[in-house]
């Protein structure tokens, strides 16, 4: 494995390092921040640290740029004369930073440059990461499907359809973990205590998400099996629909798109 440098180790560009850190254990990582004190726990001999954006451009192969988006661009451009197109595999993971921009900023005509949307799950190789990408000469497409796939699962997208990822992907994370709360409250509510309400809640998501993933079937399929007759399945579902349920978690996926698309 090439060397790989993350460019912005914050909340994600820190999970993207820990996952890729457990699935390449041989392989030389780099991540930069301003503050770079914050990441000495993480340090060993192949998982370098620094401030200097520079030298992590100089020493890697693959640069992820996990910058806040509205620096990105002005970063590539004041940073342009150390990117080499033969050497250097660009993925960007900044919303609304579309693949012509970054392309523009950093003014080279024959240069690997790709979009990737993953998530914080990627700390523990459980990413969802969503990938787009502009032509490219040097064929390096495999390469970024490997790199992400070693951390979760990976889907090919159109760009267009990048900031739809995003909220779906990315956001979802922070939507999933808000309904399992909410699960592990009523637990609490029916007599657990916190510890094994949230040890219930967890395994029972994940086994929900796996009937899907392994039987590739409608979420519709599986609830058809656990809801019986005048049994309590379905009056605590038509409850939760009464109250809002699924109409509130479109919206918030909705608002949250239409936040981006401003």
């Amino acid at each position: 494995m090439e060397k790989i440098g993350i460019i912005g180790c914050g909340n994600l560009g820190l999970s993207l390092l820990k996952g890729f850190r457990k699935q390449y254990p041989d392989a030389q990582l780099y991540g930069t921040r301003r503050n770079v004190s914050e990441l000495a726990g993480y340090e060993d001999d192949k998982t370098h640290f620094t401030a200097n954006n520079r030298e992590v451009i100089r020493q890697c192969d693959y640069l992820i740029i996990a910058l806040k988006p509205y620096t990105i661009l002005s970063f590539l451009e004041e940073h342009k004369e150390f990117f080499d197109s033969k050497k250097h595999t660009i993925i960007s993971v900044a919303t609304g930073i579309t693949l012509e921009e970054i392309k523009n900023a950093l003014a080279l005509s024959e240069l690997s440059i790709y979009r990737g949307m993953p998530n914080t799950a990627a700390d523990v190789q459980e990413s969802m990461t969503a990938l787009s990408g502009l032509p490219d000469p040097l064929n390096r497409k495999d390469h970024v499907s490997g790199l992400f796939r070693a951390i979760g699962d990976i889907v090919w997208i159109d760009e267009q359809l990048m900031e739809s990822a995003t909220i779906l992907g990315a956001c979802g994370i922070a939507y999933v973990l808000r309904f399992i709360r909410a699960m592990i409250q009523g637990g609490i509510e029916v007599g657990f205590d916190a510890k094994t309400a949230n040890k219930i809640v967890s395994q029972t998501v994940k086994g929900a998400a796996q009937l899907l993933i392994q039987n590739g079937l409608h979420p519709e399929e599986e609830i058809d099996k656990v809801t019986t007759p005048k049994g309590c399945t379905i009056v605590g579902l038509n409850e939760m629909e009464h109250s809002g349920f699924s109409s509130a978690l479109i919206k918030g996926i909705v608002t949250s798109y239409q936040k981006i698309e401003r």
